[in-house]
């Protein structure tokens, strides 16, 4: 009998990992901006961001699985200055009155451990789909302090080129490399 108990238990410690169950979480929008960066003229290094973003996140960190989903308003770029928010968004480059959003979908989440340290995916700009692999530089899972739900947060960064999207537009002169950085945080559904 008591062999069976040790059986038993030792098996329901090996299966608890299978039965861990995807969490989902929704992206906070008021603390998730998509950022990107280039070089404008050899000058100087400009940042500009995404205002409107939303998505789910899935992760099952026991299983190593998850995926991500994510919307932007292009749009809503601001890059500080209201004339070149309407240049940014005319047809040379985002043509947001055609192509209103961008979307990124996951293929794989890659992780070391229980944190998810890569994602595969298909980013949309323009109506065109190219694979891009974010690399996740933090991450971190918890309770929020404020809104007492669990909550995960990240930062990643890819490299893109803009003529890939057909927004080449200016380069070299204005680099055709752009750098693509994520900060996200998301609740618990």
């Amino acid at each position: 009998m008591k062999k069976q108990v040790a059986v038993i238990a030792l098996a329901s410690v090996f299966a608890a990992p299978a039965l861990a169950a995807p969490e989902t979480y929704r992206v906070e929008p008021s603390h998730t901006y998509p950022r990107f960066e280039y070089s404008h003229f050899g000058l100087s290094n400009q940042v500009q961001r995404f205002n409107k973003t939303s998505g789910t996140i899935v992760l099952d960190r026991a299983a190593r699985t998850g995926s991500v989903n994510i919307t932007i308003d292009a749009r809503s770029v601001d890059t500080g200055y209201p004339l070149f928010n309407e240049h940014i968004q005319g047809k040379d480059f985002l043509d947001t009155a055609r192509y209103p959003t961008i979307t990124y979908k996951s293929s794989a989440v890659r992780f070391d451990g229980d944190k998810p340290v890569s994602v595969d995916g298909k980013l949309t700009i323009k109506g065109i789909t190219r694979p891009v692999t974010l690399t996740v530089t933090s991450f971190q899972a918890m309770p929020h302090p404020i809104v007492k739900k669990d909550a995960i947060g990240a930062n990643a960064v890819a490299t893109i080129k803009r003529s890939d999207f057909n927004a080449g537009k200016h380069a070299p002169q204005v680099s055709d490399e752009v750098t693509l950085t994520i900060a996200v945080e998301a609740l618990k559904q």
